[in-house]
């Protein structure tokens, strides 16, 4: 593996604290462990750097490419391709080790009109238009701090990010019209810009029906969405190729932890703790982050009144993403708090402060409390729901004080032929490790997870515990998340158990 390179000016070593953290991210989501992350991300940084030095000598400024971050991630997957090819595949994860061998792959090298459109729309912009969406949009910061990022005015960054995404969607429109298309695709293309545009133009029957079986138009669909939130999520999965979703839930998270350290928290990482940086000090983030963790459950689990009330004062919080977050950390908490831990560094989830409580334990003794207002989600136990309707909650407080787990099942994201889902659960005893198992109605098929292991028999899912989050104390949380395909209905899982016992919903 090549020697990482040392920044050679204060704006370049601004820079290496900027895009570590994103690339040991999606190294982590590309290999099967952490030593073959660290790896992976050094040698992929190193030469997404030497790259970047190369664009710009002898030019002084940028020349037409990717941003800064999404170009260390494509020396990601391009580095894990070349181990696949040289023998080292079998410290990649499973999944993209197919994809490697897929069309889908093949279409990063195919001609540049083959590509996906998104990400020759992201070239086709303005380099810091580019920067400015893709550090808004996919790595989830703060608008203020990437305005300063950028040297923009805070005052109109707002107004400027909204022309971005016109004009990305204006290429992405411009793009999918050059594209090789075929007579049907290319027949739809008009009506397809236009019913994207408002979320009250209804999609005619004949095009939900073409978008279901065309990849290349619905990748196009959610690019030119102005609604939906689609937009982040297709333009990762594009510049990326393999692990879109699941990368944008980790900076998602990540996004939230820095926000929820409060104001003390850098707006960057310590260069020391970035690729140069000691395994001491990245591992001392760690067990700070462990701390929070615990102390975010303690309050989440706390007995809650008037749940529905604090649910109605904090709008838009019932959704919690699945994936680990960034290896950033929030500061270190005093040593009283913080516990040892054997989890793997690059891969130690870091929780969001809490919000209005997703599970509530019940004050024992008590009667069969009404239910709460404070979630919608998905419950695990019950019976059929309408589609986009939350199933019943538990009947009565006895099952639940008995049921082997609480879970939480979250639709995160819909489209005509597959879905986003995360599932969240509370353990009621400490766990070594961990076996999900659910059930789908409607023929649903799993076709990614990640943060688990995953086996399908029929309607029969079974998902697993990772080598760094078996280990789970007694009222702990772990979650999971996956993409899924569907046809004619999408009603949420049935019979979810956990090591075979039971669950009740949350």
């Amino acid at each position: 593996m090549p020697d990482l390179p040392s920044p050679q000016d204060v704006t370049e070593e601004a820079l290496f604290s900027e895009c570590w953290d994103a690339v040991l991210c999606y190294a982590d989501l590309c290999t099967a462990g952490s030593s073959a992350a660290a790896d992976l991300a050094r040698e992929a940084f190193a030469q997404g750097i030497r790259q970047l030095r190369a664009e710009e000598a002898g030019t002084g400024r940028r020349s037409s490419r990717l941003p800064r971050i999404p170009l260390l991630l494509t020396a990601v997957r391009a580095t894990a391709a070349a181990w696949e090819d040289s023998g080292q595949g079998h410290r990649l994860d499973p999944g993209l080790r197919q994809w490697l061998h897929s069309d889908q792959a093949a279409r990063y090298t195919a001609p540049p009109t083959e590509r996906p459109v998104a990400l020759r729309a992201l070239r086709d912009l303005q380099p810091t238009d580019a920067e400015l969406l893709w550090l808004a949009e996919v790595e989830a910061l703060p608008l203020p701090l990437v305005a300063r990022r950028l040297g923009l005015d805070p005052a109109t960054a707002a107004g400027e990010l909204a022309e971005v995404k016109r004009l990305f969607r204006d290429r992405c429109h411009r793009n999918h019209l050059d594209s090789p298309l075929d007579a049907e695709c290319r027949g739809y293309a008009g009506l397809l810009d236009a019913v994207t545009r408002s979320p009250a133009a209804d999609t005619p029957d004949d095009l939900s029906r073409h978008l279901a079986t065309c990849t290349r138009c619905a990748e196009t669909a959610a690019c030119l969405r102005t609604y939906g939130g689609q937009r982040p999520g297709a333009a990762a999965d594009a510049v990326i190729g393999w692990g879109g979703p699941a990368y944008l839930e980790r900076r998602r998270r990540a996004a939230r932890a820095r926000l929820a350290a409060g104001p003390g928290r850098p707006d960057t990482d310590d260069p020391a703790d970035g690729p140069g940086g000691s395994g001491v000090a990245r591992h001392a983030l760690r067990l700070a982050a462990d701390a929070v963790s615990l102390l975010a459950l303690a309050v989440t689990l706390v007995p809650t009144g008037d749940t529905a009330g604090q649910s109605a004062a904090h709008p838009g919080t019932d959704r919690r993403p699945v994936a680990d977050p960034a290896p950033s950390a929030p500061p270190e908490p005093s040593p009283s708090s913080a516990r040892p831990t054997t989890r793997p560094p690059s891969t130690r989830p870091v929780p969001p402060a809490p919000r209005s409580p997703s599970i509530t334990r019940p004050a024992p003794p008590a009667p069969s409390p009404e239910p709460s207002a404070e979630r919608t989600p998905y419950a695990g136990n019950s019976g059929p729901a309408p589609q986009g309707t939350p199933s019943a909650r538990p009947e009565t407080t006895g099952r639940v004080a008995t049921a082997a787990c609480r879970v939480a099942y979250d639709l995160v994201n819909q489209w005509p032929d597959g879905f986003q889902a995360t599932v969240t659960v509370v353990t009621r005893d400490p766990l070594d490790s961990w076996r999900v198992g659910f059930a789908f109605r409607d023929g649903q098929r799993i076709t990614q997870m990640w943060d688990a292991s995953v086996h399908q028999s029929g309607a029969r899912v079974t998902a697993g515990a990772t080598h760094y989050n078996g280990s789970v104390p007694a009222g702990g949380r772990f979650a999971f998340g996956f993409l899924a395909s569907w046809r004619g209905t999408n009603s949420p899982p049935y019979d979810i158990t956990l090591n075979g016992r039971p669950c009740a919903a949350a």
